[in-house]
């Protein structure tokens, strides 16, 4: 019969369940706890807008007249040639220029997906930026053409214009009033920690 051998480092293995749990509260759940509403929203609207405004400004760039007049941009398009007398080589700068901030916007969007994943690798925030940064400008550009669409009196384009209008702006204020989770844990830790009774090494001893 054999005898039970003792552990020679009892301490290996409390370091190892203490890292095990460490890695599970961390890294299994510490994702879903971090990650706050304004950030799932992001990532659908990067879903959206990335492939959406990337097609629209492509369609400039292949044929600049053609693509300006598409259902994207007709807003824009249409309120140029009733109000701005420009050429067809100005008409022609404006609608790049309209593709370029599109894509400006579509590249911050890519940008806060790029840093979500690699928040959701490593643990640690930092994507607020960026889609601060593609929702104020997706805003502007949105609102621009739902003006525009409403002064030329195209109902396609003002539905198009007002619903990402209002997911951009809708996203902008839960981004400005949302809180991090990890910073509101971090804020009750004191408090928590000041709560609990301390016992030191003279007060223990039976002695003192």
């Amino acid at each position: 019969m054999r005898r039970p051998t003792a552990r020679l480092w009892p301490e290996h293995d409390i370091e190892a369940l203490v890292s095990d749990a460490m890695f599970l509260e961390s890294g299994a759940g510490g994702m879903s706890k971090d990650w706050r509403i304004s950030t799932f929203n992001g990532v659908l609207l990067a879903c959206y807008f990335i492939p959406s405004w990337t097609i629209s400004a492509m369609k400039i760039w292949i044929s600049p007249i053609r693509g300006f007049y598409d259902r994207t941009n007709i807003a824009a398009a249409m309120y140029v040639s009733d109000y701005l007398s420009l050429s067809a080589m100005g008409t022609i700068r404006l609608a790049w220029m309209l593709a370029l901030c599109k894509v400006m916007v579509a590249a911050f969007f890519f940008v806060f997906l790029l840093l979500v994943i690699r928040a959701a690798i490593r643990n640690k925030g930092g994507a607020d930026e960026a889609l601060a940064f593609a929702l104020g400008g997706g805003a502007f550009i949105s609102m621009a053409c739902l003006i525009a669409a409403s002064k030329v009196g195209e109902l396609a384009a003002l539905r198009l214009h007002a619903s990402e209008s209002l997911l951009l702006i809708g996203a902008a204020i839960l981004l400005i009033i949302d809180t991090d989770p990890a910073a509101e844990r971090t804020s009750e830790t004191p408090v928590t920690s000041l709560d609990e009774p301390h016992h030191g090494y003279l007060s223990s001893s039976p002695n003192s």
